[in-house]
């Protein structure tokens, strides 16, 4: 008796979480001043005060300025404005808060000192492609 295989079942490609759009428009907007090592951490399933985290990186301070702004800007327009801003004078580390979620703009430096990821680290890895 001649054994039959059945065809295995293709198995679709792991899609990435959908985001909220405010997170997919700062997101663009940070990725458009050349943001990099662009990460969302999903904080629903913890202890923390908001439920997520972008967090990027700027090679140098007049570049972490231009990705906040441009954050700010692309989120201004949708009628969206933080409720709060730090580190802007000294561009090593820019927060803004939006309450469901904050933005964390780092020097490739600061983001090293800092550890964000580390520190979070029971929270949802969502990585983010470079542009190129």
């Amino acid at each position: 008796m001649a054994k039959t295989t059945r065809p295995r079942a293709k198995r679709a490609p792991a899609r990435a979480p959908r985001l909220p759009n405010q997170i997919a428009a700062a997101i663009e907007a940070a990725q458009g001043r050349k943001a990099t090592e662009v990460i969302v951490l999903d904080l629903r399933k913890t202890a923390a005060f908001t439920d997520y985290f972008l967090i990027c990186t700027g090679a140098n301070a007049r570049q972490v300025h231009a990705i906040a702004d441009a954050v700010e800007e692309a989120l201004k327009a949708k009628k969206i404005r933080p409720t709060h801003v730090e580190g802007y004078q000294r561009a090593e580390w820019i927060l803004l808060d939006y309450f469901d979620f904050v933005v964390h703009v780092f020097s490739t430096h600061a983001r090293q000192f800092y550890g964000l990821e580390r520190l979070w680290g029971e929270a949802s890895r969502i990585e983010i492609a470079d542009t190129p």
